[in-house]
Parts: structure tokens; sequence; C-alpha cells
């Protein structure tokens, strides 16, 4: 079954803002200023952000486009209560709008502040890397519309197979949390473009992850299944005049 991924190379990324205006596009997003955006309809779903680096005089512009991750362990899934953000067999991250309760769960807790809340619709909104083209066959819109082929869509093992065999030294995402479905090439530090160094899950998901939520799962049949099984062995308690028995 093939996992689907994306590559990155930010020493092609000339910050046209094609492959944002191709997102926005695809899913119906107005143009518009980013206030504009928020004031509106959905936040940016694909975006490409200016960092800068270095210290005055020596000051540079890192450009980068910034989709969703799509972690192969991804956070989000993990503390949706309602089951609307899940990851397909695929790789790819997708939501569930109609299930989305608006609970800023998975925006408190992914590493790369990916989702955003949505004050029009009171959801969530995040790339779902064109699930749907991708179902027919087609190659994700920001994949598409790049015209110096920085971003680079196929199959996750070959794509970074095919990144090493070009030269790359330093492919962001190949191991961080477990692995990313959207990966760049980069020639310095990832703190120079925006990026976490260390991508860290927060321990309050690890904890109802591996402790809270096989608890609550499992807890409350168990008591309820000790009730009825004391019940079934000794009766129910009956206070008598004189005592208890």
């Amino acid at each position: 079954m093939a996992r689907w991924g994306m590559v990155i190379d930010l020493d092609k990324c000339v910050g046209c803002q094609a492959c944002s205006i191709a997102c926005k596009a695809e899913n119906n997003v107005p143009h518009g200023s980013p206030e504009e955006h928020i004031r509106r309809t959905a936040p940016f779903w694909h975006k490409v952000i200016a960092v800068s680096s270095g210290e005055y005089p020596a000051v540079g512009i890192n450009l980068i486009p910034m989709p969703c991750m799509h972690c192969e362990d991804p956070p989000c899934v993990a503390v949706c209560p309602a089951r609307a953000t899940y990851r397909r067999y695929d790789g790819i991250v997708i939501q569930d709008f109609r299930r989305c309760i608006g609970c800023k769960y998975c925006v408190m807790t992914c590493p790369f502040e990916v989702p955003k809340f949505n004050e029009s619709t009171q959801n969530i909104s995040k790339c779902h890397l064109c699930h749907d083209r991708v179902a027919n066959g087609l190659t994700p819109a920001c994949a598409k519309a790049c015209p110096t082929g920085a971003i680079v869509y196929g199959e996750r093992d070959k794509l970074i197979a095919e990144a090493k065999a070009n030269g790359a030294n330093y492919i962001y995402g190949e191991n961080e949390l477990k692995g990313l479905h959207v990966m760049y090439v980069l020639e310095d530090s990832p703190d120079k473009y925006g990026l976490p160094v260390n991508p860290k899950v927060p321990t309050s998901v690890v904890l109802w992850k591996n402790f809270i939520k096989p608890l609550v799962k499992w807890g409350i049949p168990l008591t309820i299944v000790g009730v009825l099984l004391h019940f079934w062995l000794h009766g129910p308690h009956v206070v008598e005049e004189g005592g208890e028995k």
C-alpha cells in the first residue's frame, strides 16, 4: 500500500506564492489579505512564510511553504475527542468537519502550529494534502502549481531515496516525530526556517494516549463488571434494625 508524501526543496523555492494560490482555489478560499481570510473564511490552508535569520546588517530571509506535516503519529489525532481528525492508511491526516466540535485541542498540541480555528464556521481548518485529488490519481494542487519543482509529491520512501540521490544532506521529517509525510530539504538548521529543531509531542498528549485514555476506556466497563460480580456473589447490602447485613 502506497504511503504518500511530499518533499519541499527550500533551495528551489522562490516565494512566488503559486502553491498558496492553488490551495485557495482548490478549497474555494477567497483571495485577499490574511486578515480578510481570518475574518471572512478559513485561514490559509497552505501558506508561504518568510523567516528572517542572522543579525543586522547580515540579515537573510528564508522562504518556506507550510502545509500540514501529516505526522506518522499525529498528536492531533490522539487528542481529538470527537474523532473528527484521523490518519488514513496512506499517511494523510484529514478531518471530518461535520464531526468537529471546535474544542481546539489539536491547535494546542500540534508542534508545528498548523491547525487553525475558524471563527466563522466554529471548527478547525488545515491542509488535507488534497486527499480527494490523490484518490483520483492526481497531484496535490500545491505541487502541481509549483513552477520551480520545489514541491515534489509521490511515495514517501521513493521521495526520500530520490532526494538523497540528488545530494540532499538533511531531509527534515525523515525521522522527526517517527516520520513526517511532508518533508524539507534543508541547507541550514531547522530553526533558520522557523521549524522546531527537535519537535516533540506534548507530555499531556503522551499521558492521555498511553495512560488516561486506556484507563477511561477500560476502567468504566471493569467497574460495572465488578459491581455486577459482587452483586451475584454476595447479593445486595440490606440494612436491618440493629446493624448491617
